[in-house]
């Protein structure tokens, strides 16, 4: 029948509602797949939906769905479902006759207020929690009701979908494989899928059937609606809908389907067996969706709503194809709470009762214990990621920590989270952004290449491969052990290919036989030699291959697939490997440390180890970082790091002693100022080096009076605090001291001048400081400031401010101090310091944060005249500024910074960065504002009013987190994202930080 004949348009449906409930109110369409339905609002109230049915449809069928959701109502008060509306007679199912005579069924439900899941961004772990919550409560609701309609014939029961086969050529080639796969997995395993519990179920919380709280910060699932696909069938059938509908849209849908198991196991307990069913029973949910859309095109193209989840179920298919099937089950039992692996206590039991030794695996080294060699992302016996990459340093060191431990065997690894990967082989876009294989499943022996490894029990070689195949173990033998109970494999990797390939598939290799040696570096991926050792209770869908390092996030399913050798050796000093929390952490800095101290972000994050633009927390988790200005050339550079190290090795102490490196250092940085400023001071922050200006300011002027801007920040002295309004207006502050004078923050976009003689209007502000200091018969000190404000909120200074404001000063009588502590050295990309890109020279500069990379060194150039006076007889002396190590770093920072190019680089990137966020502002008026220069940028988050948005501002740079980028807020509101990472920051990152600013500008919270 044609699709346009059969609707009712939205007058009809208006005039039915009052005909048949004596109800007046404002109808809208509605998607549906069988029903016409329409959205009712009504003056008063939340209002109602009419459905109303094709002609001739089955009247019981409707008889079902109304009882259905009367039993809901009255067998679980806290669980929210369509209320049935009687009509004007009181039936719960009303009749009329359409314009072509046709007997229509019409029925009236109280609306469930909300959000249809499809609309809400983002769909986070709670949200998916709570969906299988309210899922699990109904299906508890609807235990002990039936129906005969119940048990009709029904193309979208998951149980009945082996009809999609008669339609596989509907399909392409490729499409067909994964379509049949599916389709014969479920076939093959009806014999005990027939078996599992049934009931009546929803049947249908699809993304446009749940109903969402209109809460932006914190939604939760309200309810399910539209029951019309409501079915007697298995129960895991409906947690699989579910999952099927609500993991589209994820990189990771098995991770993404988690939370739902987990809820709904939380409000209706499920049973092991059904979760043995689950993977598949979601992926026929989807091959009947699929099916059903290729049927559709044909049959009613011109219906939308029949194909509108033809695509993302597609996505999830293919995704879902390549799981494997045993590790999603794995992980769904551990998501409700069972053991993941059904036999992992039947190993441990097992294990408990053997009597293992170190010896049975190498009977040659005759050694019965181990020495616990740390290789964490954090171990310092590691070092520096250019040295572990050194095999021939990495060798001399196992060398000599073997000296040290003569006896013993060095081991250790399992769990272990390690940065010593640093193929992209197997990096992903996970959920959360980028991730990488971290977390070690085996325990490492490091022992001499040809050590010979033999079988602690009998086994059936199952994999016996070369480094061809497997790129993580070069010679890899795989032995499968037969229990009474169970079935398990020990894995040996890191084998010289010889031996390994000597084995073929099946052989038998008998307790205290010989299974390999170890390999050489050079057919083990240039890897010291050492056995990777590895127990499993399955080979998941492996043939070839098996992974020893794993995604972090799945750590609580596999290590239970991969449990710990350990418990074969029972070695006490493996056994007592254990890592602080970041709990732990927390609690002792609450205890111990200054209250005033705070955490970034809501929930804090443990670094332990940089590289480059990223950093690096305990569990190999790598953070691009878009804030961190102090590594400037990028954190632990290789050649800073050096050149400190190797200084701190010969000596250092204080600049009363001749030494070439502060020579050195101050050569290199006078040839990057205006040959006016050739006099350097040297200390350990810029705290020091603005606090030292001033000391110069009053040597040179005699007065104490400083002009500085309002929000301006200059170190956390207390002569530093005097002039930081950033502090004293702030939390906790008094208001600007006596001598010190703040004008208003110089912003063109929010302040108090804009346009485009801000510039002079802000100087005219500072001129009446001038009077007013002169009014109290005093004379002006100085003027500081930075040439962007960095915790204003990244403010460009206007055009021609800054030279206007230092003629004004001069004329005064005061000095003009440059804060380069955050802007300086390259940062801003056209010129090597801030205020050479506004053509003035201060008498003062002061240099801090970038200097040292991270390390404490610092710096205060100024002209002869002002050292000259400075220089009264009173001694300037700092025990640590201008010491050897410091110089040395600096100096390499220095040249880092002209080898590298890093300079261009800020202002190549910076320029591509700062013209994408301008685009992105055309897209997302939330963005207000776009500023800075080079690497140091920001933007402002603002509404259509002007008013600034900081819990918008946080949700983002907490979001950003989420994906594995570092971003902050700042200004005077903490509604500025500072971009000011460091200076190696690549057009790449740029494009990753835009794509998930991108992302999360489009969720809900973020939109106005």
């Amino acid at each position: 029948m044609n699709y346009t004949n059969l609707k009712i348009t939205v007058q009809q449906a208006e005039n039915i509602l009052f005909d048949c409930f004596n109800i007046q109110g404002k109808a809208s369409e509605l998607p549906g797949e069988l029903d016409f339905n329409f959205r009712i609002k009504v003056d008063h109230g939340t209002g109602y939906i009419l459905k109303i049915s094709r002609p001739e449809e089955n009247e019981n069928y409707l008889d079902f769905q109304q009882q259905l959701l009367q039993h809901v109502e009255s067998h679980n008060e806290h669980l929210i479902a369509p209320k049935v509306i009687k009509d004007k007679n009181g039936l719960a199912i009303s009749e009329i006759m359409d314009d072509l005579g046709r007997i229509r069924k019409v029925r009236l439900l109280a609306w469930v207020s909300g959000r249809v899941w499809s609309s809400v961004n983002p769909q986070l772990d709670d949200l998916r929690y709570s969906l299988g919550a309210q899922c699990g409560l109904l299906t508890k609701a609807l235990q002990g009701f039936d129906h005969p309609q119940a048990h009709r014939a029904f193309e979208w029961d998951v149980a009945q979908s082996l009809w999609t086969k008669a339609h596989i050529d509907l399909f392409s080639q490729e499409e067909k494989e994964i379509l049949s796969s599916f389709q014969n997995q479920f076939e093959n395993s009806q014999e005990r899928y027939s078996r599992l519990r049934k009931a009546v179920v929803h049947n249908d919380a699809n993304d446009n059937n749940v109903i969402v709280s209109k809460d932006l910060t914190n939604p939760k699932v309200k309810a399910a609606i539209d029951y019309g696909d409501a079915i007697y069938t298995q129960i895991i059938n409906d947690l699989a809908i579910s999952c099927a509908y609500c993991i589209m849209g994820h990189n990771d849908p098995l991770e993404a389907a988690l939370p739902i198991v987990k809820g709904y196991h939380a409000s209706f307990r499920l049973k092991e067996n059904e979760l043995a069913h689950l993977y598949i029973a979601i992926a026929m949910r989807l091959v009947i969706s699929v099916t059903k859309s290729a049927i559709n095109k044909i049959k009613e193209p011109e219906n939308k709503y029949l194909l509108i989840s033809e695509k993302p179920a597609w996505d999830v298919l293919k995704k879902w194809h390549n799981i494997s099937s045993d590790f999603a089950h794995y992980s769904f039992r551990n998501a409700c709470g069972f053991l993941a692996h059904p036999n992992e206590a039947l190993f441990k039991r097992w294990s408990s009762k053997q009597t293992f030794n170190l010896s049975d695996l190498f009977p040659t080294v005759n050694k019965m214990d181990v020495h616990h060699l740390d290789l964490s992302v954090s171990s310092k016996w590691v070092g520096h990621q250019e040295a572990f990459n050194d095999l021939d340093l990495f060798q001399f060191k196992m060398d000599r920590l073997q000296k040290q431990v003569p006896n013993k065997i060095i081991a250790g690894g399992y769990l272990e989270p390690r940065a010593l990967y640093t193929s992209t082989e197997y990096d992903k876009i996970g959920n959360y952004g980028h991730e990488s294989r971290t977390i070690h499943l085996g325990i490492d022996y490091w022992l001499p290449h040809n050590t010979p490894v033999h079988a602690l029990l009998d086994g059936e070689v199952v994999t016996a491969v070369n480094d061809s195949g497997v790129k993580e173990y070069g010679g890899l033998v795989i032995l499968k052990h037969t229990t009474k109970d169970f079935l398990f494999y020990t894995l040996y990797g890191h084998l010289s290919v010889a031996s390994a390939t000597k084995h073929s598939i099946g052989d038998v290799i008998r307790k205290g036989e010989k299974i390999g040696e170890l390999g050489h570096p050079n057919e083990n991926g240039n890897w010291v030699p050492h056995l990777h050792f590895q127990v499993m209770l399955s080979m998941l869908d492996y043939v070839i291959d098996f992974p020893g390092v794993i995604y972090f996030r799945q750590i609580d399913t596999w290590k239970h697939i991969c449990p710990n050798p350990n418990l074969l050796f029972k070695s006490e000093t493996l056994d007592k490997v254990a890592y602080a929390s970041n709990e732990d952490l927390i609690r002792y800095r609450k205890q111990h440390l200054g209250k005033s101290l705070s955490l970034q972000y809501k929930i804090p994050i443990k670094m332990v180890r940089g590289a480059g633009q990223y950093l690096m927390d305990q569990y190999g988790k790598k953070y691009l970082d878009t804030v961190n200005n102090v590594a400037h050339v990028g954190h632990e550079h290789y050649t800073v790091v050096k050149a400190g190290q190797e200084q701190m090795a010969l000596i250092n102490t204080n600049s009363r002693y001749l030494h070439e490196n502060i020579n050195t250092l101050t050569k290199e940085l006078i040839e990057t100022l205006p040959q006016e400023l050739n006099v350097l001071h040297f200390v350990n922050s810029g705290s020091e080096a603005n606090e030292l200006a001033i000391r110069m300011v009053k040597a040179n002027t005699g007065e104490r009076d400083i002009i500085a801007s309002e929000v301006g920040y200059h170190g956390n002295s207390n002569m530093c605090i005097d002039i930081s309004s950033y502090k004293f207006d702030g939390k906790g502050g008094h208001g600007a001291p006596e001598h010190t004078h703040i004008f208003p923050l110089p912003d063109k976009f929010r302040g108090k001048y804009r346009g485009e003689h801000a510039g002079k209007n802000y100087a005219k502000e500072v001129q009446k400081l001038i009077d007013n200091i002169h009014k109290k018969g005093r004379g002006v000190g100085a003027f500081i400031i930075e040439p962007i404000i960095s915790c204003g909120g990244q403010i460009e200074l206007p055009d021609g401010f800054l030279a206007e404001a230092y003629k004004k000063i001069r004329a005064a009588g005061g000095l003009c101090i440059s804060d380069e502590v955050q802007v300086g050295c390259g940062r801003m990309g056209k010129t090597f310091w801030g205020f050479q890109q506004h053509n003035v020279i201060p008498d003062i500069v002061t240099i801090g944060k970038p200097l040292g990379n991270g390390h404490p060194i610092a710096a205060v150039a100024c002209t002869q005249e002002v050292a000259n006076r400075f220089a009264n007889g009173m001694e300037y002396f700092n025990t640590f500024g201008g010491n050897p190590v410091s110089c040395a770093i600096a100096t390499e920072v220095l040249r880092t910074i002209k080898r590298e190019k890093l300079q261009e680089n800020a202002l190549k990137v910076g320029t591509y960065l700062k013209d994408e966020l301008k685009k992105l502002s055309e897209v997302f008026p939330i963005i207000g504002d776009v500023r800075g220069q080079g690497l140091f940028l920001g933007f402002e988050l603002v509404d259509s009013n002007m008013n600034p948005l900081p819990a918008q501002a946080d949700y983002l740079a907490n979001r950003m987190k989420y994906h594995g980028i570092l971003m902050s807020t700042d200004g005077p509101d903490y509604n500025v994202l500072k971009i000011k990472p460091p200076m190696v920051f690549t057009k790449e990152n740029a494009e990753a930080l835009i794509f998930y600013l991108k992302k999360i500008f489009a969720e809900d919270f973020m939109q106005l």
